[in-house]
């Protein structure tokens, strides 16, 4: 089945399957493929979540019916076309367009994303406002994404006419046009992420049919962001290994040196001219030319 596949069986299904199934698709990977199709999940009860200060009713998935069971299919084949793309962008950007065309009210997306475990920076938005309200969180300190990445899962503004948590923030993006917004936090096991942040020019736009697919698309979202910057960070490493390589072949040659003594010598000049080794042997290989303090 393709994502459009996918997309197609979504807007012909119950919202309640959303709701039973939020919680089985935190598992991972193939567990979570297994669990689906064996109906192992039957008689398992999701916690209710929390929508303007009210609890809202759990629910049990033995009362699901075959096509809500369709819907979780649906969701677990989307898990694995988001586990397939090859970059960390792409994997964002699909995460932000299935966001705008499956979650009801959601008319903008965007992915704000947990670097170097304190700076926060956007990707991925479908829109310049995304942009905009974002830089505004950021600046006063304020805000539900903020608050979904760091306190808990899901925060949300119903009006930003009628917000008074965050003063600062809906104060400057109210006049941008936006009227509500839905942030979920993005998490494994192993860290935080980021957040899913959802968009609307209409007060009170996200129901709790929103808040319950994207509790569930955040949790794959996470799952393959995870899977994106680990393969990402593997092939780095590999690459870089193999440029330094490349640069100690190029002393061991021009010097007639051993290969230890080549990379004794990039290693001093790298720390000597405070560069990265990485960069010093990009230098070397690309421009044939080994800098001054060598």
């Amino acid at each position: 089945m393709s994502p459009w596949e996918a997309r197609e069986v979504l807007g012909a299904v119950r919202v309640s399957a959303a709701c039973a199934w939020s919680a089985v698709f935190r598992r991972e990977g193939e567990e979570l493929a297994s669990t689906i199709g064996s109906g192992d999940a039957d008689g398992i009860e999701t916690d209710g979540i929390e929508i303007g200060g009210i609890e809202q009713p759990s629910v049990d998935t033995a009362l699901v019916g075959a096509d809500d069971r369709a819907l979780a299919k649906a969701f677990a084949e989307y898990a694995r076309d988001l586990l397939a793309q090859d970059t960390v962008q792409s994997t964002l950007e699909e995460i932000t367009a299935l966001a705008v065309s499956e979650i009801e009210g959601c008319e903008h997306a965007g992915v704000s994303l947990v670097e170097r475990k304190k700076h926060i920076s956007t990707h991925a938005a479908t829109s310049p406002l995304v942009h905009q309200v974002d830089e505004i969180q950021y600046s006063t300190g304020e805000g539900p994404c903020l608050q979904a990445i760091w306190v808990r899962e899901v925060f949300s503004i119903d009006s930003f006419e009628e917000e008074t948590r965050w003063p600062r923030f809906t104060a400057r993006a109210f006049p941008l046009g936006v009227q509500s917004m839905c942030s979920f936090q993005l998490f494994t096991h192993d860290d935080i992420l980021g957040g899913l942040n959802l968009y609307s020019s209409k007060p009170r736009a996200f129901g709790v049919e929103a808040y319950e697919i994207g509790q569930i698309l955040a949790a794959h979202a996470a799952v393959a962001l995870a899977n994106a910057q680990t393969q990402y960070n593997l092939k780095r490493a590999v690459r870089t290994r193999q440029r330094i390589g490349e640069a100690t072949g190029i002393l061991i040659e021009r010097y007639r040196i051993t290969d230890r003594q080549a990379f004794s010598l990039l290693a001093k000049a790298s720390q000597n001219l405070n560069v990265k080794l990485s960069a010093l042997a990009d230098e070397l290989v690309e421009t044939g030319s080994f800098p001054d303090g060598g």
